[in-house]
């Protein structure tokens, strides 16, 4: 079973042959049907006008606020028409944040304009802002081990760049830098902080994002910003002549009261064992600087449209439930995912595995599960009826997507369609996510490989779920 695990994380094609065995997931007439599946997705440009519809009819969603309930009436209208059924909307309470007035300067030595944005959950300069030394560290890290001498006082510029690459590696170091600068500074005796943008892009866009989850430490921690990348490097150019380099910045967000946001579901219910659920997920809110086409409109438009195609080739439904969840208020700590968790708990042992889309529109190039070693071939027996589609296989350590951690860690199983992402922190978080970024094509790909995927794990007799 050992060497079982191995050829799956190395992907050997070898495997996916011997997936042709008595044990096999997938029968032959369940093979004919989702061939059929992927044939219609080719076909059917449901998936890029829902995110069309989504991103011009609603926009920018982002959690608490008017849009993002404006956002979840349209889904529930959508689910409808579409004909899913239990179509509902599960409330829960959600602290508010909102953007203000955002302005950056270098006042001296060489006055200019910085581009800038405030991270979400940041503290307000107030209308007159604050006006301070830089000084400049390479990590989090180097911030964390500096001295209240070296910082108090000032306004702080963490300068370290994200790498970029095909499957996102790179964020989970560099979005460290976001969560907890405000707060180190703080201890530290900084008057404000800087951070250059988390993300990619050469172009002078700069990315917001959550500094820590809603709710924590709402008080604490100093003003802070994202400097778009090349406004980045033009300090630490200013930086870099040895003078003492001055700031000043306005940024003027608020932090209101909770504020109603909630998750919006719907279900092709199971005809044979209705208790059994396949989860498919993605997340209805966004930032407030683009429209959140890429992020995640684009999972948003795939979900729905794999789920429309099943429901027009099998009308009589799959075996078991496939339950469509577009969870809320998930850029501001997947507050959503945690209500879901909380709300199902008692069910989650009946959740045969569970997936999300939350990576844009590229094409999904790998299929990555978390599964116990002995349902490793019924697998990739599903895994290779996608191969067609230029799905390779992956490994066994997936994570399925942020709105997925909880459900994760309390023993669901997982699996990651992953999308190539080499230009998606181009775009993430910024006001360059809009939707003449979605490539229809690459959208139809993932329309495909979803529908292809819920049909074969709600339609077979394999159970992936962890034995006790």
């Amino acid at each position: 079973m050992k060497l079982l695990l191995a050829l799956f994380a190395v992907g050997l094609g070898s495997m996916y042959a011997e997936a042709q065995s008595p044990v096999s997931a997938v029968t032959p007439a369940m093979t004919v049907t989702a061939n059929q599946l992927l044939a219609s997705a080719r076909q059917d440009n449901q998936g890029y006008e829902l995110v069309r519809s989504l991103t011009t009819e609603v926009g920018p969603r982002l959690a608490g606020t008017e849009a993002e309930a404006r956002a979840r009436q349209w889904a529930v209208e959508k689910l409808q028409v579409l004909g899913l059924q239990n179509v509902r909307v599960e409330p829960f309470q959600v602290p508010v944040w909102l953007r203000g007035v955002e302005l950056g300067e270098i006042v001296s030595p060489f006055p200019q304009s910085l581009t800038i944005t405030a991270l979400g959950g940041s503290a307000s300069t107030g209308k007159q802002g604050v006006e301070a030394e830089v000084v400049v560290f390479d990590s989090l890290s180097a911030l964390q081990h500096a001295s209240r001498m070296q910082v108090e006082g000032k306004i702080v510029f963490i300068d370290e760049v994200m790498v970029r690459s095909r499957d996102g590696a790179g964020y989970g170091l560099a979005v460290q830098k976001r969560l907890a600068t405000a707060y180190v500074s703080e201890q530290l005796g900084a008057v404000a902080a800087l951070i250059r943008s988390v993300g990619t892009s050469s172009h002078r866009f700069a990315h917001t994002g959550q500094m820590r989850q809603a709710g924590a430490d709402a008080e604490a921690g100093v003003p802070m910003a994202a400097l778009a990348a090349p406004d980045a490097d033009q300090l630490k150019r200013a930086l870099a002549y040895g003078k003492p380099v001055t700031v000043k910045l306005v940024i003027t967000p608020q932090r209101l009261p909770p504020a109603s946001s909630g998750n919006v579901i719907g279900e092709i219910v199971g005809r044979e064992v209705p208790q059994e659920i396949v989860l498919v997920g993605a997340h209805l809110d966004s930032w407030d600087l683009g429209t959140g086409a890429v992020d995640d409109g684009a999972g948003i438009g795939i979900v729905l449209g794999a789920a429309k195609l099943i429901m027009q080739q099998l009308p009589q439904g799959p075996r078991r439930t496939i339950r469509v969840v577009l969870f809320g208020a998930e850029e501001v700590g997947t507050v959503g995912a945690k209500a879901y968790a909380r709300e199902h708990a008692t069910e989650l042992p009946d959740h045969i595995v569970a997936t999300e889309s939350d990576f844009g529109s590229g094409d999904i190039w790998r299929f990555d599960s978390r599964v116990d070693e002995d349902k490793l071939l019924q697998m990739a027996a599903i895994a290779k009826v996608l191969e067609p589609l230029g799905i390779a296989p992956g490994n066994n350590t997936a994570r399925g997507g942020p709105d997925l951690k909880y459900l994760r860690e309390m023993g669901v199983p997982i699996v990651s369609l992953l999308q190539d992402g080499q230009d998606y922190f181009d775009f993430h978080h910024t006001a360059d996510d809009t939707f003449d970024k979605i490539a229809p094509r690459a959208l139809d790909q993932n329309v495909a490989a979803y529908a292809a995927f819920m049909y074969l794990v709600a339609e077979t007799t394999a159970d992936f779920r962890h034995q006790h």
